[in-house]
């Protein structure tokens, strides 16, 4: 039984956590731009495999561009870059 509560209490803590992560993304912002001015998601793929990464998904967001990806160094990463320069923005 003891085991069974220190288990729940990990999975409790754990879960708090990822939770906690997933909505760190939300501070991100971007500026935004009329979407007619946004340079193509294709574009910012080539742009960041030409520099190493590798690319598992890209999503848009309401004012950029989110990448889940694998950057140079091979750290998994979930970055957010300007639709339009394809600067990164940092959280």
């Amino acid at each position: 039984m003891k085991h069974s509560l220190a288990s729940r209490l990990l999975l409790s803590v754990l879960l708090a956590g990822a939770a906690a992560g997933a909505s760190a993304h939300g501070d991100v912002k971007c500026k935004a731009y009329p979407k007619t001015e946004w340079k193509s998601h294709e574009e910012l793929a080539r742009k960041l495999v030409a520099e190493g990464w590798t690319i598992r998904r890209m999503e848009v967001s309401k004012t950029c561009y989110e990448v889940y990806a694998k950057d140079p160094q091979g750290k998994r990463v979930e970055a957010f870059f300007d639709p339009v320069t394809f600067a990164r923005v940092e959280e």
